[in-house]
């Protein structure tokens, strides 16, 4: 299996996601945009994953690569690719399903807990979940959900944390990629982001959360993700 990240900045890694990729053998290319890379050919991958930044989808006009990347996405769809975008990746998606990025409520950053809707309990991946469960936070936005887009989870925080549109396509406005190592290098980076508030931890505690369990329900998505390109190329 082929996948292909997008990446939009150079603190913001791959996490669990490389590590799992592969340790099951699987092809991994990567495009920084931000560096002005050109994204490849989309029938050359299997699997897209959209990663976060610190740009704002509320300001494309900033950022025309981000434009690029949400018709990409959406050609991406339209091909019936398997999409996974988390944070920012997950705003990409709902843009390219015409649902436009909101400010969140409140900003978060932090390890929270998110609680599954009753779609969310019912849907093939995140039934295996708990109900309520902890994810990172690192976000002020959050994704607009599409037409025919199924929230799947919220916070209390923010109203949209995970959604899906069909079988194949889902936007994380969490995280559960980043690894203990990826919390300490955003910490290192992203360190304003830390300003005391409701939904925002210290940078101290953040780093001393073991992230196992998180990552764990990473791989549960990318497996089952990674089950659905088998069964479409085995058709």
């Amino acid at each position: 299996m082929h996948i292909h990240a997008i990446i939009h900045a150079s603190f913001e890694k791959l996490g669990v996601i490389e590590d799992w990729a592969h340790q099951h053998g699987h092809i991994l290319t990567v495009t920084h945009t931000y560096k002005g890379e050109k994204l490849p050919d989309i029938a050359s991958f299997d699997f897209l994953i959209v990663m976060g930044g610190p740009q704002s989808e509320t300001e494309l006009d900033k950022y025309s690569y981000l434009q690029d990347e949400v018709i990409f996405t959406k050609k991406a769809i339209d091909k019936n690719k398997a999409v996974l975008g988390i944070c920012l990746g997950a705003q990409i998606i709902g843009e390219s399903l015409g649902a436009k990025t909101e400010r969140s409520p409140n900003k978060e950053v932090g390890v929270y807990p998110i609680k599954l809707t009753e779609e969310g309990r019912a849907d093939s991946i995140f039934k295996l979940f708990p109900e309520n469960f902890d994810v990172v936070h690192w976000h002020n936005d959050m994704p607009g959900i599409p037409e025919g887009g199924v929230l799947l989870a919220y916070s209390e925080g923010c109203p949209r944390q995970v959604f899906k549109f069909g079988d194949r396509v889902y936007g994380l406005q969490c995280h559960m990629e980043m690894t203990s190592e990826l919390v300490e290098t955003m910490v290192s980076h992203c360190s304003e982001d830390l300003h005391p508030g409701k939904y925002v931890q210290e940078g101290r505690v953040l780093v001393n959360r073991n992230m196992t369990e998180i990552n764990h329900k990473m791989t549960m998505i990318l497996d089952h993700l990674a089950a659905l390109i088998r069964e479409k190329s085995l058709a």
